[in-house]
């Protein structure tokens, strides 16, 4: 049986200039403008993904402005000879990150009619957390006149054996390389390698064997959830064979590199304390039992650690259950989702700012999650650090 819902794509790639095209998932460093405004300096005139995305960092009320801009300039790629295109295509990823492990991964299209988003789905693409609806229109904005999409949408497989991605490694000497480059900004290096027609069938068909393995789910969402949303949204408003596909990694969940990090919470807005004497009574005040769950909260220079009685099954759940709560009770407060404990503690050196760490869930528990409940609480892991999020680098045509 062929292989429908993964599958080979016309895939776009700068001519020259890697270094300076490629840049960081759009939802990083959402509030640390630092970061974008050096990625801009590095970035200068050059032909640059950075032209053709829309950093969180800066969505307003109106984007109008920045989405004309980002669609001429994607018209303007298109016909200024900036792209070589490689017509259906698997590419074979080598990443390195910033601590020098090798996640590796397949980039290709993947069919929306077999993805959705929404709780309880039994298709072969499921979403792992909840989507945040509100956060699909601006988006949808974003993509539905683009001629050009860049995926930083990483889908996990449950492979045990490490029989589809991991061998392909042995294999890579005899693929053509279509880049090999250092990332800016401590991203680490990156590889990548077409793959040949025998190697991609012998690939379609592990995917085809996995697929049986969870009575039909194969692919679980590990990062770029509403924009793989989004892309089924804009699927759905102009039904075509272009706008059918996204382009996707897809990643063994097993690969030994593949680390799944907490994404902690970041209270702006509101005072520290109080913060969390209120998470702490809707939690029925302290709790020391066996089955408590662990916070570190900080407030400026200062940690305050808090253990509460479970209202969810991860830690993740039972705060942002509050969380959600509070934001709807408190005009004015903003939370945000923050990868690494480092930039929490110094978000929070900022005044009416608090932060909460704690244990994140363990990757082996995923797939069975999903199976089990449909979806996890939003933004409840984060694969590695954010520096070594995916970069956009391959593109494909919408129009």
């Amino acid at each position: 049986m062929a292989n429908t819902t993964f599958s080979s794509a016309d895939v776009l790639l700068p001519k020259t200039g890697f270094e300076k095209w490629a840049v960081i998932a759009c939802d990083q460093y959402t509030s640390e403008g630092e970061y974008w405004a050096d990625v801009e300096n590095t970035v200068g005139d050059s032909p640059s993904a950075l032209r053709v995305i829309l950093p969180e960092v800066y969505l307003s009320d109106d984007n109008s402005g920045r989405i004309k801009k980002i669609n001429d300039t994607m018209n303007t790629y298109l016909k200024s000879d900036v792209f070589n295109e490689y017509k259906d295509t698997l590419i074979y990823v080598e990443r390195t990150d910033s601590v020098g492990n090798v996640r590796k991964g397949i980039v290709g299209k993947i069919d929306l009619e077999e993805y959705d988003y929404t709780p309880k789905s039994k298709l072969s693409v499921r979403a792992t957390e909840q989507t945040v609806l509100e956060r699909i229109p601006p988006r949808v904005e974003i993509r539905k006149d683009a001629p050009l999409e860049l995926p930083h949408v990483m889908l996990l497989i449950d492979d045990d054996k490490k029989e589809i991605i991991e061998t392909l490694s042995e294999s890579k000497d005899k693929f053509e390389c279509l880049y090999d480059f250092t990332l800016m900004k401590n991203g680490g290096k990156i590889a990548g390698y077409k793959i040949d027609k025998e190697t991609e069938k012998e690939i379609l068909n592990g995917l085809d064997k996995l697929k049986e393995k969870h009575n039909g789910l194969l692919f679980c969402v590990g990062d770029g959830n509403h924009s793989l949303a989004t892309a089924k949204e804009c699927y759905k408003l102009n039904k075509h064979k272009q706008s059918r596909y996204a382009l996707a990694e897809i990643v063994n969940i097993h690969d030994s590199s593949l680390q799944f990090e907490p994404i902690y919470r970041v209270v702006f807005g509101a005072d520290g304390n109080k913060v969390i004497d209120e998470f702490v009574k809707s939690c029925g005040g302290e709790y020391i039992g066996e089955d408590a769950q662990k916070y570190i909260c900080v407030i400026g220079k200062e940690r305050h650690e808090i253990s509460v009685k479970p209202t969810s099954k991860l830690c993740v759940g039972t705060l942002q259950q509050f969380l959600d709560e509070y934001v709807k009770m408190n005009k004015g407060v903003k939370v945000d989702y923050i990868h690494g404990i480092g930039s929490v503690e110094k978000l929070c050196e900022r005044e009416n700012t608090v932060g909460f760490i704690f244990d994140g869930m363990r990757k082996d528990e995923l797939f069975d999650a999903v199976l089990c409940d449909g979806s996890l609480p939003r933004k409840t892991f984060s694969m590695g650090h954010a520096d070594d999020k995916r970069f956009y680098i391959e593109a494909r045509r919408l129009k």
